[in-house]
């Protein structure tokens, strides 16, 4: 999610530079040395805020193709840059025009002009760099059930040899998006299943259940001021050749997102890798506000009451 709704949690999708120690089998062990210990912790962080990170993005388009489905000019479609996700445009105007990647064609396909509305953004087989300085290449493709503000609304999209990057969406990779709140709450529930690849053979399984609310900016008919809470629980694999990491991860304090800015500026996660006690020392908490709640890429994980920085992209 930025958002799991909008606003984009930014990471990396993967691992960089972390080398896991340990077997598919250790991973059901309960006498792993310290030393895995904390490597399972930072590689199971990094996966899911990783994971999030590209999500947040996708959120952002497929709300942001305009307002008849939608929010409108969000992610690709809005007034973006790469070292700050925002509008330039005091009343959050955008002029689209200037803005789309140059190698997306856009399809919308509709039965007299209604619901339910199916679009494809597709990125051609060559691609090209979006306004958020990330490369896309391949088609989203989303089907409205109704507009996404209106309560009861869902948006269930499906990938087709799409990549950000040099990551890879398994074709059954999901999104779902429903509005499930009311006429005076926008609220989503973010429903992802997903399998994202690197060229070299590790991948990473994300599952994600997050509930992303609007608690500022109810008032305004411009995203510029929208501030979300999310809240919810995800669950996940990290593999690299034959060593695996399984992990869970639940928000602890809700995540704030603004549109404002491109990263999470507050919140807490618990990461433990599966059949680990919750008691555990080798629980990690990632805290996104650590810097007074800043707009920055920087998030803090604490495992064994060791500090580890974590730098988003």
């Amino acid at each position: 999610m930025k958002i799991s709704t909008p606003t984009r949690l930014s990471t990396a999708v993967f691992l960089t530079a972390i080398l896991i120690i340990f077997s598919c089998k250790k991973e059901t062990s309960d006498t792993l040395t310290p030393q895995d210990e904390e490597q399972a912790n930072v590689a199971a962080t990094q996966s899911d805020a990783e994971s999030e990170d590209v999500f947040n993005g996708v959120f952002d388009d497929v709300v942001g193709v305009n307002k008849d489905v939608a929010i409108g000019s969000t992610g690709i479609f809005g007034r973006t840059m790469a070292t700050n996700y925002g509008y330039s445009d005091a009343d959050g105007r955008v002029d689209n025009t200037l803005l789309l990647p140059s190698c997306l064609h856009t399809t919308i396909e509709t039965t007299a002009n209604t619901f339910p509305i199916k679009i494809t953004l597709d990125f051609g087989t060559t691609g090209c760099v979006a306004n958020d300085g990330h490369w896309r290449k391949g088609k989203i493709i989303i089907a409205y059930s109704s507009r996404l503000l209106y309560p009861g609304a869902v948006a269930t999209t499906n990938f087709e040899d799409f990549y950000i990057d040099s990551i890879h969406f398994d074709n059954a990779t999901t999104l779902k998006i429903s509005n499930t709140g009311s006429t005076d709450k926008l609220q989503f529930t973010v429903e992802i299943d997903a399998k994202l690849a690197k060229p070299n053979g590790s991948y990473s399984e994300w599952h994600s259940r997050k509930v992303v609310t609007r608690i500022y900016g109810n008032l305004t008919t411009s995203p510029i001021d929208d501030v979300f809470t999310v809240d919810g629980y995800a669950s996940g694999k990290v593999k690299r050749s034959d060593l695996a990491v399984g992990w869970e991860a639940k928000i602890t304090k809700p995540l704030v997102k603004k549109f404002a800015c491109r990263w999470i500026s507050d919140g807490t996660v618990t990461i433990a890798r599966l059949n680990l006690s919750s008691s555990s020392q080798w629980v990690g908490t990632l805290d996104y506000g650590y810097l007074n709640g800043t707009c920055d890429n920087r998030a803090l994980l604490t495992v064994n009451n060791k500090p580890h920085e974590i730098t988003l992209r």
